[in-house]
């Protein structure tokens, strides 16, 4: 996030949710962004396919067909641009390529943009006027906006409008991305990425390299490597022998799961590192007993940048270990000596090595979290990036973005879209909620969601039993008739393995920058299942 979330309760004038289902994916961040609405006035536009709880009470609501961000907001930037509702002296000042973005958006008209996003065009020249007219306004996303072959256009796209109205640099502002699970954020900080170390520092830097070659007593690969995507798909082809799998449920989580199968069946060895016995640990030729966030010590990072102390409350069962200590210990016995007394001996470590980090202590941490960047123990900390408009890379760079349609789209064969994502009652994979009694009890099984329209003419009544297919399968699963939902679109939830949606979802387009399969849009049909 560029900013706090605190600023969504009380320094936004104007919140636009795009691909975000705010009050159940975030919970604590949807409750602040309605009592905002609520109790300050704040005006709310919420964009998704599905009518969600902020939709209710949002100033504007638009039902786009899933897969036409780009069309969506280049019109509501066509709109600020033609009735000269744009930032001229933000632009002027602290951006570059503003040309060659206003050039594609011109032809982007409310209009132009109504039959391919489905979204009325008074709607849409409704929605511009409030977010660029409303003073300090924010934009949150979510993995509706990424999950996308185009997900990088779309997330530059939303970056493209809040630059376009002066809205980032101050409280209140900004473009926020809601992470999907508690240290998402902390992962990619720590490196957790193919392309770089800690911070976001590129691989491909020989000076950034050769700091971390001297810091290690190694030589390190200059190339990038492989995203899981790729991994999967090198697995399948037989170029990947092993494969390390830590905290992660590739075999409910990826798209295709029939061709993750086969991927994980064709490897020479698999080793699971996690709390549960996970459907992915069920391939494992070794599971190792990971220690889960109660039973070690460490730091999260949350969506916020905020770094947070994580305190052991009780001791691992069993043969759990904390995974920095297993990891250790893998590396000792490879070859390379690695030897750590504590999770506070690695962060030191880590933040000799990490600018941002490099003023965050634990010390400091006793007295509560620090957002990044935070660069000298003096530093308080930053609550929101990019202030007055002073761009990291010195000016804020536009992106000329065309729309691109998704690599599905209905046809007469598979006339529908399905969509995926999650419940409030449900955690990603379900590897820990399943196991919550109350939490499975409330919502015990997967269903789909059919709108009302749809269910008339297939002859399907609530609860009943239905069959969804897409060109990898089909899946027999109980019908929920909600409004919710558009009639040409279907959604399901991801968190069932009884009835696993991503069995459903598409491998074969992905986004050429992040390598995001395209989650959130697969063409799809559905039928009744007759009795026998």
């Amino acid at each position: 996030m560029t900013n706090s979330i605190g600023e969504l309760e009380k320094d936004a004038n104007c919140i636009f949710v795009i691909g975000s289902n705010t009050t159940e994916n975030h919970p604590v961040i949807g409750m602040k962004i309605k009592q905002n609405k609520l109790y300050n006035g704040a005006k709310l536009i919420v964009a998704d396919p599905r009518r969600t709880d902020l939709a209710e009470i949002a100033d504007v609501y638009m039902p786009h067909l899933p897969g036409s961000d780009v069309a969506l907001v280049n019109a509501m930037m066509n709109v600020i641009i033609s009735e000269g509702l744009a930032d001229e002296a933000f632009i002027a000042e602290h951006t570059e390529g503003y040309e060659a973005m206003a050039a594609v958006v011109q032809k982007y008209s409310p209009e132009y943009a109504e039959p391919i996003t489905g979204v009325p065009a008074e709607d849409i020249r409704a929605a511009a006027r409030l977010y660029a007219q409303s003073g300090n306004a924010v934009i949150c996303y979510a993995m509706g906006l990424t999950q996308h072959r185009t997900g990088t256009d779309n997330v530059k796209s939303v970056c493209n409008l809040a630059m376009l109205t002066g809205n980032i640099g101050r409280p209140g502002t900004g473009v926020d991305p809601l992470r999907g699970q508690n240290n998402v954020q902390g992962a990619c900080d720590m490196g957790a990425l193919p392309v770089v170390y800690t911070a976001y520092q590129a691989v491909t830097n020989e000076a950034v390299r050769a700091k971390f070659e001297k810091a290690w007593g190694v030589s390190l690969p200059a190339e990038n490597g492989l995203v899981l995507t790729e991994v999967i798909n090198k697995a399948h082809h037989g170029e990947m022998k092993a494969l390390y799998v830590i905290g992660e449920n590739p075999m409910m989580s990826d798209p295709d799961l029939q061709h993750v199968e086969e991927a994980l069946e064709n490897l020479d060895f698999l080793v699971v590192q996690d709390i549960f016995l996970s459907e992915t640990a069920k391939y494992a030729d070794v599971v190792l007993p990971g220690a889960c966030f109660a039973e070690k010590d460490g730091t999260f990072s949350n969506t916020e940048r905020r770094v947070q102390r994580v305190r052991k409350a009780v001791t691992p069962p069993g043969q759990a270990r904390a995974d920095w200590e297993i990891i250790c210990d893998l590396a000792t016995r490879m070859g390379y000596p690695m030897s750590y007394n504590s999770a506070e001996e690695i962060f030191e470590e880590m933040r000799a090595l990490t600018p941002s980090y490099a003023g965050i202590t634990y010390a400091r941490l006793e007295r509560g979290g620090i957002q990044w960047p935070c660069p000298t123990e003096e530093h308080p900390g930053t609550p929101f990036l990019h202030k007055d408009g002073n761009f990291t890379r010195g000016k804020g760079a536009f992106s000329a973005i065309d729309y691109i349609p998704p690599g599905e789209t209905p046809d007469d064969e598979y006339p529908l879209i399905l969509t995926t994502g999650r419940s409030l009652f449900h955690y990603h994979t379900g590897t820990m909620t399943r196991r919550a009694s109350a939490l499975d009890a409330h919502i015990p099984e997967a269903e789909l969601e059919i709108n009302p329209e749809l269910a008339r003419a297939k002859g399907i009544q609530d609860g009943e039993l239905v069959k969804v297919a897409t060109r990898r399968g089909h899946l027999e699963v109980k019908a929920k008739i909600t409004e919710m939902v558009a009639p040409q679109v279907v959604f399901m939830t991801f968190h069932f393995a009884e009835a696993a949606a991503n069995w459903l979802t598409g491998s074969e387009f992905l986004d050429p920058v992040a390598k995001i399969p395209e989650y959130k849009v697969s063409a799809a049909r559905i039928e009744k299942i007759q009795s026998a």
